[in-house]
């Protein structure tokens, strides 16, 4: 028996409806957290890799390393943060318009 979950998708405010202030905001919303959660992730999956007997770059290869996952980072950012960062946004934006 085949049974369909119901996924709730949030529905985001298009740029145009956005304040300059609030479009500023969702762009730093969304880097702080891709690059928070990427970065994490890439850091956590290094450390489980051990370097390899041989053919290791040594400290410069560890160096060259951190620069390649800062570039990941922000690639991975760019592409697919905004799926976790939007919905988040969403609510802090619904809370900023909110009159207290």
């Amino acid at each position: 028996m085949n049974s369909v979950s119901s996924v709730s998708v949030v529905q985001l405010t298009p740029d145009n409806e956005l304040t300059p202030r609030e479009r500023e905001v969702r762009q730093a919303f969304t880097k702080f957290v891709g690059t928070t959660l990427f970065g994490q992730m890439l850091a956590s999956m290094r450390k489980t890799v051990d370097k390899p007997a041989y053919l290791h770059g040594g400290r410069a290869e560890e160096i060259f390393q951190k620069q390649l996952d800062q570039q990941l980072t922000d690639q991975i950012t760019e592409s697919s943060a905004d799926r976790l960062a939007g919905p988040m946004f969403e609510l802090m934006l619904a809370r900023m318009r909110t009159p207290a």
